[in-house]
């Protein structure tokens, strides 16, 4: 396999997108411990019209500048002053799209992913776990995804009608897009074959 090309990020399309990286290959490599996880659930993020977005209605701060960067970085935040959680930068120079990566399927190094998340099974099933399990922190903000830090790899596509669509999770500020289908996940039934 080989690490998605930079023109898979700049898509227009934050949504494809979302649904695209689904069966793709995350990967971290930290001092030479090489893991990886295959994407299973994604959210996308509007930018600028999405009020669920952290860069709804333009707003540009320290924290926010890198989604206004042309895609292919990594945008990663603190929730609730603990948890890192990793987001893919998409479409093009300061229109603020993301995807945030909210579940894999553990592949390699699982050992050490167990015991970077001190638990023993469903260490990658939420954004705040996975990140944890792959070694995701701060540091990993406004890195490339072509970079040999973090990366993701292509991966046969994952059918359409394998793909499940609902809202996102923890935004009830947002209004009416709180209840936008902008959440994909792969389904259960089908995460055991792909």
């Amino acid at each position: 396999m080989k690490k998605l090309p930079l023109e898979f990020y700049l898509s227009d399309n934050v949504l494809e997108i979302a649904k695209k990286l689904l069966g793709k290959i995350l990967y971290t490599n930290i001092n030479g411990v090489i893991t990886s996880g295959q994407i299973v659930e994604t959210e996308a993020y509007m930018g600028i019209l999405d009020k669920a977005s952290h860069a709804y209605n333009n707003r540009r701060t320290k924290r926010t500048e890198v989604m206004f960067s042309k895609g292919g970085l990594s945008y990663v935040y603190i929730c609730y002053g603990m948890h890192f959680l990793l987001n893919v930068v998409t479409n093009i120079e300061n229109i603020p799209d993301a995807v945030l990566i909210r579940a894999l399927k553990p592949l390699q190094s699982i050992k050490i992913m167990k015991k970077r998340s001190n638990k023993n099974e469903n260490f990658c099933s939420g954004p705040a776990l996975l990140s944890k399990s792959m070694g995701i922190d701060k540091s990993f903000n406004n890195v490339s995804f072509l970079s040999q830090r973090i990366w993701i790899e292509d991966n046969k596509d994952v059918d359409l009608k394998d793909i499940e669509a609902s809202p996102r999770v923890g935004i009830d500020y947002a209004e009416e897009f709180r209840l936008k289908p902008w959440r994909f996940s792969i389904k259960p039934e089908k995460i055991k074959t792909i």
